[in-house]
């Protein structure tokens, strides 16, 4: 496996405790799962309010889509919107989704020229109608690309993901037992086509930004074994080589899957 760029121009004017020579490209994560916290956190410290903190986010996620292609991650998931979230004050979720519609619209055609397919995974139909209608207009355009997977985690719950599935084999069984057909056993695999990530590898790392050591609800099946990386940086100051650091912890590690190595 190669880069996709050579890596002085990924990263450009490293820190000199970082140094990108020694990422190898055969040691990058496929998935690259993000919990991006510390947006309301960043605001506050400059006495802003929440949303400004959101607002600033986007940049971090702009540079984080970029270099992740960049080295050859295949699969990012961001987790942008939980079905939790909606429990904020009205004011920071009508922004959000306001925010959320005019950035995806904005940026799709750069997303677009760079090969990246854009996809979301929750629960969509409950989203204001300009902001699904960006969504899926990103996924329109982008659903034929090859380059990297965006994953756009909105009004997603693990939880939910997991009850939305087990609701749905259900009712395939009960329509098996209409026609007397005796039931097939529900496997690993069966399970998996009824999640919203059916044709999604499980995410391989999950970082997490802004010193918080919590899953909150986020991929609680697909994340069995994913590797975990706590940043201490708010997500608004996230940058490439904040990534890079992730990076290389994770090509240190030994993934034994259950065995012994």
């Amino acid at each position: 496996m190669s880069f996709h760029k050579p890596l002085d121009e990924i990263f450009p004017n490293p820190p000199a405790s970082l140094n990108p020579a020694d990422l190898d490209p055969n040691k990058v994560p496929t998935h690259l799962a993000v919990i991006m916290d510390g947006n309301g956190r960043w605001a506050k410290e400059r006495g802003k309010q929440r949303i400004a903190g959101h607002r600033a986010g986007i940049n971090a996620v702009r540079e984080l889509i970029r270099c992740s292609s960049d080295v050859g991650i295949r699969y990012l998931t961001i987790y942008s919107f939980s079905s939790e979230n909606w429990k904020r004050p009205e004011d920071e979720v009508s922004g959000l989704m306001s925010l959320f519609a005019r950035t995806m619209s904005a940026e799709v055609d750069g997303l677009d020229e760079n090969n990246v397919r854009v996809m979301t995974i929750g629960d969509t139909s409950k989203l204001p109608k300009a902001t699904r209608k960006a969504f899926d207009e990103a996924w329109e355009q982008t659903k034929h690309n090859t380059g990297l997977t965006l994953v756009i985690a909105v009004n997603y719950g693990g939880r939910d993901e997991i009850m939305m599935a087990v609701n749905n084999l259900l009712r395939e069984r009960s329509v098996s037992d209409a026609a007397g057909r005796p039931p097939k056993p529900i496997d690993e695999e069966t399970f998996e086509r009824h999640l919203y990530t059916a044709d999604i590898p499980d995410p391989d790392l999950v970082l997490r930004t802004s010193g918080e050591m919590r899953i909150s609800n986020f991929l609680l099946w697909q994340i069995a074994y994913a590797e975990f990386y706590c940043s201490d940086v708010l997500w608004p100051d996230f940058d490439r080589y904040e990534l890079l650091r992730v990076l290389l912890d994770f090509q240190g590690r030994t993934r034994r899957f259950g065995g012994v190595k």
